[in-house]
């Protein structure tokens, strides 16, 4: 028969022009989908080899560079195609040669179907990213029909013909076009194949040229992948150094501190080797800088090192590959995070590590210890923006606290087993450091229970503590907001000595609040206080001051929120500025006093005052009275 030329469909010209366009951000991925194409028709021709001996044996894939013409060729022994295939499966892109082939083999139960790469007749047109022209040699296996040669410049229409072909199998000819000559190079080849194909199951070969011993040339064959895919071994048969060395070529520093290598059945087939790191890495909050998600392979084929959707993004220090064995290839490989099987992938994987990260804490205590004084940090984060796993990061969570000393960390379940029987609440506080908040008197009435009080000095506590209410029965309640809840015997003892004084120093409180209104929306007595003279709180949801002092430090702006000046009853400061109000309630002195209160509070709790030189003078002139 004589040469015919077809006209593409509607889509395939549709997709022709965005592939060449828009759809590949990289065009080094068009040689990925020509191997992994060649790796899927060999699985075919495998699956095909058992029940027929005329089919090849020996797989192999073979690249070639063919520098006359300026092209590269893509040549494999697998299944190859009829005519009526090659139309079926080249001209309509609806009709997927490896898509065909499943469909064919469920109608066979008994078939056990090879695993396949992806659909043929999609990621053969990312080659039209780089070419003038492709032409395609193809002839079916096992079979006495003729080879057929298929040839198309990409545009609306292809022409197709009957040819000669000793041996089944498939060659793709790309012929480059002129700024793409970089792909006839040994070492971009051979940088392609390293990254996205290294670990596909057939070995990939090309012939070049070396120098012998005597400095002489010569063509040899040289195997361009390792195939030497580690996440699909057996955990028993990897060495603790095989691990190692695979860690660092993903992560490229340090060791790994706890390895999970397993494989997922179900909804979602997938092999996983994952790494919590010993080290946290400089760039952990860094998010331009930091390259986040697992190596995503399908098939053994590399599709993507930043697969953000793989893993939430409190777990971005984990590194690791996943391979799935069930995900379908949609028009682009670089389109897959979209694809809902990623979310079963991701329930997978987040299980898995909540429960080995609980194995470690209660098995590993010290080694947990480890990991979580690296990326407890990260990991708290997942308390604020995953509800559902919200209870088993909680139970992981770790935190300082009054009662311990600097530097040790318990959990909310040791927290609850040691609280007083008359403690109703779970007492935090927020702030800079531990030094500032051990000092803070917003702890001194919880210090002279007996009660401990939880220290988060992290950034992101702030965060966390908003979706952290209630944990074993138990209510979170911050000791530097809203009101204290005392056991009976307490609360009404404090309350009576509050209600007292607020009778005898009615006009001192009036005076307070009415002077120091611009920065207070009430002047009160504490139930908290019982050293210190005085402290700032804040009702229960008004934003904390270390919230407002970390949005300035980020030159963010946040609306300052009026909090509660409360004083300390029995502080004998309290009755000295009462007795100079009664003698002289106009007195410039006493505005004096009333704003260095003010200015006390805001410095116990870890503040900076508004006007340092004036509180300074202040003290300064007060000193020297004492000293009359």
């Amino acid at each position: 028969m004589s040469a015919q030329t077809k006209k593409f469909k509607t889509e395939v010209q549709h997709l022709l022009d965005l592939m060449i366009h828009s759809l590949y951000s990289n065009k080094d991925i068009f040689l990925r989908e020509l191997i992994a194409n060649a790796a899927d028709a060999i699985d075919k021709a495998r699956f095909e080899s058992l029940r027929n001996d005329a089919v090849s044996r020996d797989w192999t894939i073979r690249l070639e560079t063919v520098p006359a013409k300026n092209a590269i060729r893509i040549s494999d022994n697998g299944i190859g195609m009829t005519m009526d295939e090659v139309i079926a499966n080249i001209g309509t892109i609806a009709k997927s040669g490896t898509k065909a082939f499943l469909e064919e083999l469920a109608k066979n139960k008994d078939a056990v179907a090879p695993e396949m790469i992806g659909q043929f007749g999609v990621g053969f047109y990312s080659a039209f990213m780089v070419a003038d022209k492709v032409e395609l040699l193809t002839r079916r296996a096992g079979s006495d029909t003729q080879a057929v040669v298929w040839t198309s410049q990409g545009h609306e229409s292809y022409t197709i013909d009957a040819t000669a072909k000793e041996d089944q199998g498939t060659e793709v000819t790309v012929y480059l076009k002129d700024d793409m000559k970089e792909y006839l190079e040994e070492w971009k080849i051979r940088q392609i194949v390293k990254k996205y194909s290294d670990f596909i199951e057939y070995p990939i070969k090309m012939q070049v040229t070396r120098k012998d011993k005597d400095d002489k040339e010569e063509v040899v064959d040289e195997e361009l992948n390792s195939r030497k895919a580690i996440w699909l071994r057996s955990p028993s048969e990897v060495k603790p150094e095989e691990y190692d060395n695979f860690f660092e070529h993903l992560a490229h520093f340090g060791k790994p501190l706890k390895t999970i290598h397993y494989a997922a059945e179900g909804k979602s087939e997938f092999k996983a080797l994952l790494f919590l790191p010993e080290k946290a890495p400089f760039d952990l909050f860094m998010p331009s800088e930091q390259r986040r998600g697992l190596h995503l392979y399908v098939r053994r084929v590399f599709i993507t090192d930043e697969c953000k959707k793989l893993l939430p993004d409190y777990f971005r220090f984990v590194k690791g590959v996943v391979d799935s064995s069930d995900l379908p290839l949609n028009v682009s490989r670089e389109i897959l995070q979209e694809n809902v099987k990623i979310d079963q992938i991701r329930n997978n994987l987040v299980k898995k590590l909540l429960g080995e990260l609980k194995k470690m804490q209660e098995n590993e205590p010290e080694t947990y210890l480890k990991f979580y004084r690296e990326f407890g940090k990260v990991l708290k984060e997942g308390i604020h923006s995953d509800y559902a796993n919200k209870d088993k990061l909680q139970d992981l969570a770790l935190f300082e606290t009054m009662k311990n000393e600097p530097g040790k960390l318990i959990t909310l379940k040791e927290y609850v087993a040691n609280m007083p029987s008359e403690q109703k609440d779970i007492y935090f506080l927020t702030g800079e450091s531990r030094s500032v908040l051990e000092n803070s008197p917003h702890l001194e009435i919880l210090r002279s229970k007996g009660y401990d009080v939880l220290f988060l000095s992290d950034p992101i506590d702030e965060w966390v503590m908003q979706s952290l209410t209630e944990y074993d029965g138990k209510k979170f309640a911050a000791a530097g907001k809203g009101d204290i809840e005392l056991d009976d015997a307490t609360k009404k003892q404090v309350e009576q000595k509050n209600e007292q004084a607020a009778k005898e120093h009615k006009s001192l409180l009036e005076f307070l609040a009415k002077h120091l209104e611009a920065n207070v929306k009430e002047v009160r007595f504490s139930k908290r206080l019982t050293e210190s003279a005085c402290c700032l709180v804040g009702d229960t949801y008004d934003p904390g001051a270390h919230m407002e002092r970390i949005f300035k430090a980020m030159n963010q702006d946040m609306p300052k929120s009026k909090r509660i000046l409360e004083l300390n009853a029995a502080h004998p400061l309290i009755a000295a500025m009462q007795t100079m109000y009664d003698r002289d309630a106009g007195s410039p002195q006493l505005g004096e006093y009333a704003e260095m209160i003010y200015d006390q509070a805001v410095m116990t709790e870890g503040g900076i005052v508004a006007d340092p030189l004036q509180f300074a003078r202040r003290v300064a002139d007060l000193m020297v009275k004492a000293t009359q």
